[in-house]
Order: structure tokens, then sequence, then C-alpha cells
């Protein structure tokens, strides 16, 4: 009989130890938030989004406001389009704020970065950002330094 109990321990164990993994691996992929929390969503063109991803992060000063939803091309302007939910907390961010594509240390996961303008009125659901700045696509830069030294 006692061996029967620490097998059913085992399994007890082993299960809490499978469920804990599968909670850490939800936590690090972002798939936990199965409920959005309620905000507004705003869209903003770029030319290049280089790697930005959906589910990337929106700052603004380092701080997270919210996610990107979307990203589609513009059958139009043939630029990206991005369209990010930003969290209802922040619902003062200035509607002249500027958003720019950055990347997380050298080679890390890209962001939408929000500046904040100088407007009192906010940004408001279904809103524009009209001034963006690309992502900077490093084998562009590399190629530009290449050929300025054959010269």
């Amino acid at each position: 009989m006692s061996q029967r109990l620490v097998e059913i321990w085992v399994g007890v164990f082993v299960a809490i130890g499978l469920a804990a993994m599968m909670v850490l691996a939800l936590q690090v992929s972002g798939l936990t938030e199965l409920r959005q929390p309620p905000g507004y969503h705003v869209t903003a063109k770029f030319d290049n989004v280089g790697g930005l991803r959906e589910k990337a992060p929106v700052s603004m000063a380092g701080v997270r406001v919210g996610r990107v939803e979307a990203i589609r091309l513009d059958p139009d302007s043939y630029q990206a389009e991005v369209k990010m939910r930003i969290n209802e907390r922040f619902g003062a961010i200035p509607a002249d704020s500027a958003a720019a594509i950055y990347t997380s240390g050298l080679l890390g996961e890209q962001y939408v970065g929000l500046e904040p303008g100088w407007e009192t009125e906010p940004l408001a659901d279904g809103d524009r950002i009209t001034e963006t700045q690309s992502a900077v696509v490093l084998e562009r830069i590399i190629g530009q330094f290449v050929t300025g030294m054959q010269d």
C-alpha cells in the first residue's frame, strides 16, 4: 500500500510541474491575455514596419500602453497600416502624438513607441497618427555603409 501511495504522490507532483510549465509558457508567449482590457483603436501608416508583428507592445516613455492588433498593406498608398489598441487607462495621449518603430536592443523584438505631442485634445477611438517614423532596417544601413566605403 505504501508503494502505491508514493506513486500517487509522484504523479501529483509531475502534474503540478506540468501545469506550472504550461502557465510559464503562456506568460512568456503573451497568450494569457485572452480578455482584452477596455481601450480604443488608433492607426498609423509606415513606409516600412521591418519585423513588427501583431501583439507587439506599444509603449510611451518605456511604459506599455497597448498592443499592435493588426498590420495590413494599404492598397492605395502601398504603406503598411498598423492598427493599435491603446488601454483606456491611457486615454489622455495627445492627438498630435508621433509613432515610431523601435527595436529592443540590437537584435531584439520590434515595438511601436509613441512620442507625446502638445495638443490638449486626446486621441480617440478610430483616430490616425499622421507623424510616423519607419523601422530602421539593419541590412539597408550595412548596404549603405559598404557602398559608401567603395567610393
